[in-house]
């Protein structure tokens, strides 16, 4: 039995998962089965399997033996993990290519465990979990580029409609035009002809997966100078990504900004990779281009899941398990949750169903950072919101989570500390945080940050007109002259006229 330190969920258990794609192959190694998956150990190999496929038939002979080799390693690090199962998945080059069954009963010797090879539908399917497991309330078509092949889906919920597989992957349009962007373009048109679910995405959302695409985002996000590095739930509206997308199909990447960021396997894929996007936006006319970091891998994770468990918000689930391994006490967490919103309430200040989700998970998150030194828990319980590895929730979202709790600790007038992640969050978002922030800053001081006394705090309305937080009796010496200065800045900040006071009886 391999014991956990405490910065380990105590309930889990690790599970790995390889995925033997056209181009790479990945292990990953998640903490255990769960709504909001965390990594434990993640590796890679540009393998290349899928290279020359096209005019050989078969897998390319050198790709095959580095990854036979590389297989070992594999299973031996999913070993030391303490790995409860290993699942192995394989995509478009295993499945089509000629001595593509002898590969993965060599490899099924290796690794101890049987292999499904995907076939195009189910490789569409998974992509489809993956969107679903990643977004909140998905809604568009999700397109996975691998190396071998494009799997193009159809995403409403937690509903999956039509989808098809086409060759064109990027090692295989390369393959195909032999190293010629611009003749992949009419490769490219031909087949999107056949995906006539296209046309049901005009002012949807197109869901970018699979690393290409990845990379690609990645380098317009350096070229934008964009303020946050996260790529999951990155969005380029068409007309900003326009000029882009030209100038990488045509293959001009030497003098671009970042591309020595980009490992060189990867940058002669960006052009097929930008070709496709181009022509994809084209016929479908989405209303923008969103970036998902899950996919296939993810999707099969996913399918793993019972079906309460996939009904659980996967932003919700992650910040709870953040509380539970950082903050003092998750009760309390929990309290702040209710309390807050019954302060909303009493404010006559009112709030949607996504703010509402945003302000529980700044809730359960805001002592994560109580361990840090006191002048920098602001800073970074910030940092750590701002990068962490949260799904179902797009960039201003994330930004309102940690600026919320940057003003909890620094002053909610504290503006100067992330001026880019202001502006990432918009001027709603800003001062719904900066709320927040001053309702935390108030209960935080009566609270001692232990459980039990939120639940005690009521607002009231007074004769001379004021809205009371009361004090119950029993905890009349938790008042004084701070609470009751934060209690100022929250009027000022949520322009209504408060005060403390204590019950009389």
């Amino acid at each position: 039995m391999i014991a956990n330190s405490q910065g380990r969920l105590q309930d889990r258990r690790p599970i790995s998962i390889i995925d033997i794609g056209s181009n790479s192959i990945r292990l990953v190694i998640y903490e255990g089965i769960a709504r909001s998956p965390t990594v434990l150990f993640n590796e890679k190999m540009l393998a290349g399997l899928g290279r020359g496929i096209v005019s050989t038939g078969r897998l390319d002979p050198e790709a095959v033996q580095r990854s036979v080799e590389e297989f070992r390693r594999f299973r031996a690090l999913a070993e030391q993990a303490g790995s409860e199962s290993l699942h192995v998945i394989a995509t478009a080059a295993a499945r089509e290519a000629e001595n593509g069954p002898d590969f993965i009963r060599r490899a099924e010797d290796i690794l101890g465990v049987d292999i499904k090879v995907l076939s195009g539908r189910e490789e569409a399917y998974y992509s489809a979990l993956g969107v679903i497991s990643g977004f909140h309330d998905p809604d568009g078509i999700a397109g996975d580029l691998g190396g071998g092949s494009l799997e193009l889906v159809d995403v409403a919920g937690d509903v999956i409609g039509d989808g098809i597989t086409l060759p064109l992957g990027g090692l295989r349009l390369q393959d195909v035009t032999k190293g010629s962007p611009q003749a992949a373009v009419d490769v490219i048109r031909k087949q999107l002809a056949r995906a006539d679910l296209l046309d049901g995405g005009k002012d949807r959302t197109f869901y970018a997966v699979g690393g290409t695409w990845r990379n690609l985002a990645r380098l317009h996000m350096i070229s934008t100078g964009y303020p946050l590095n996260v790529m999951h739930h990155y969005e380029m509206d068409l007309e900003s990504i326009a000029p882009f997308l030209r100038q990488v199909a045509r293959g001009e990447l030497d003098k671009m900004k970042g591309i020595n960021l980009i490992s060189k396997n990867r940058r002669s894929l960006l052009p097929y990779g930008a070709a496709a996007l181009q022509e994809i936006a084209a016929v479908m006319k989405p209303s923008r281009i969103v970036v998902s970091a899950l996919g296939v891998r993810e999707g099969y994770l996913y399918s793993l899941l019972t079906e309460e468990e996939r009904k659980s918000d996967a932003l919700i689930s992650a910040a709870e398990e953040l509380a539970v391994l950082r903050a003092r006490s998750v009760t309390h967490a929990h309290e702040l949750v209710a309390w807050t919103g019954e302060t909303l309430q009493a404010l006559g200040i009112k709030e949607n169903a996504a703010e509402a989700r945003l302000r529980h998970t700044a809730c359960l998150v805001a002592d994560i950072g109580w361990r840090a030194h006191p002048e920098y828990r602001g800073v970074q319980s910030l940092n750590i919101i701002a990068h962490a590895s949260f799904i179902g929730v797009d960039h201003p979202g994330r930004a309102f989570i940690a600026l919320a709790n940057l003003f909890r600790h620094e002053g909610v007038f504290q503006d100067g500390f992330a001026p880019e992640l202001a502006s990432l969050a918009g001027k709603h978002y800003l001062e719904r945080a900066r709320l927040l922030g001053a309702m935390m800053r108030v209960v935080y001081l009566l609270s001692a940050s232990m459980p039990g006394v939120l639940p005690q705090l009521k607002w009231a309305q007074q004769a001379n007109g004021n809205l009371a937080l009361v004090l119950p009796k029993a905890l009349a010496h938790l008042a004084g002259e701070r609470p009751a200065g934060r209690i100022a800045q929250l009027a000022k900040v949520s322009g209504k006229a408060l005060e403390l006071v204590v019950a009389d009886q």
